[in-house]
């Protein structure tokens, strides 16, 4: 089969598209043909170096959201069979004995994950347990499915299993030109929230009220506490999702009514952030929650959630899987808007 792979750490020079040895399943696995992947911030930070997931080794084949076809199955696996159009969950906790990727479910340490630390959607072809693969319909395209896992997961785990959000609570989303920002803006909408959206340009702003955002704020020249205080009549929002981090982390915190929440699930600004006051945090009861892995037991019903709806998956651009390398560049120049895709 075809890979993009790299087995050092640098820029995007580094990604051969080589030929590799096709994946041989276990039992329990299934070899699935890959027909979509996406690009994500891991994709990049691991290639460059400046960032690896435990259990992460050299060389290494990214791409966490795998979308395709079964093409062969194991003796074991009962679950699908050939032919069948598949979506992969890539957390590969709770995988059964008799797949190549058991024992690798601590999801505090060690935690397999599909193109972060095994073998991923950057390929022809991909490797995965039969228990973490998910039936797509007929009338989804592959577009429309690769984009669920990494993005509308993350979303869906840190709104509703981390920051309990509720019907009739206000959430303020940020970056809302990105994928994960994007899930989040319509999960909120579809569970009866309301979302005010930031944004670093007004054609990302654009989006988030196309989707379903009650107003929005260029976070680059508005101060986004102020405008969420004059949003909410001077009280505040329930909870803020982020995942830009240092930027807007004194914004997000004086943007929280008083027991609000802050849930926090990346870091793309930056890795350090200061509260501003300690009175405050306590004074105003915030809380401040990390969104940790989604459990095995989330995906399904989240996946039932998105088959059901008509959620807009927000595709960017898509590059043949050669080009790998220029989608990446894309990424990191924060010139896009939803999901960059790579198909084979």
């Amino acid at each position: 089969m075809k890979a993009l792979i790299y087995d050092q750490h640098g820029g995007p020079d580094v990604l051969q598209y080589r030929d590799m040895p096709d994946p041989e399943p276990g039992p329990r696995d299934v070899i699935v043909k890959v027909a979509a992947t996406t690009v994500n911030h891991l994709d990049v930070a691991q290639r460059n170096g400046w960032f690896t997931i435990p259990g992460f080794s050299l060389p290494h084949i990214s791409g966490l959201d795998v979308a395709g076809t079964v093409i062969e199955t194991g003796p074991g696996v009962t679950r699908v069979r050939p032919g069948d159009r598949v979506l992969v969950n890539p957390s590969m906790s709770e995988v059964p004995k008799g797949s190549k990727l058991a024992d690798m479910d601590d999801l505090y340490g060690v935690l397999g994950v599909i193109g972060g630390t095994v073998a991923g959607g950057y390929a022809e072809k991909c490797l995965a347990p039969e228990t973490h693969l998910y039936l797509v319909p007929d009338s989804m395209s592959w577009r429309h499915t690769a984009v669920f896992p990494t993005c509308w997961m993350t979303a869906h785990h840190a709104l509703f299993e981390i920051g309990e959000l509720k019907a009739g609570e206000t959430v303020l989303i940020h970056a809302a030109g990105s994928g994960v920002s994007v899930a989040a803006i319509q999960w909120a909408v579809q569970a009866g929230a309301t979302v005010l959206a930031t944004a670093g340009s007004g054609e990302k702003c654009a989006i988030a009220m196309e989707l379903g955002a009650e107003d929005t704020c260029n976070n680059r020249t508005l101060d986004v506490a102020a405008w969420a205080r004059d949003m909410t009549g001077g009280a505040g929002v329930d909870l803020v999702f982020d995942h830009v981090g240092e930027a807007l982390w004194e914004a997000s915190l004086m943007a929280l009514k008083p027991r609000g929440r802050l849930v926090t699930c990346g870091n793309t600004s930056g890795n350090s952030a200061v509260i501003p006051s300690l009175g405050y945090l306590f004074n105003m009861g915030l809380k401040i929650l990390g969104s940790d892995p989604f459990r095995y037991d989330e995906f399904g019903p989240a996946w039932e959630r998105y088959c059901a709806r008509d959620f807009q998956p927000v595709v960017d651009s898509v590059f043949p899987l050669a080009e790998g390398g220029k989608a990446q560049e894309k990424l990191l120049s924060g010139d896009f808007i939803g999901k960059i895709l790579l198909e084979p």
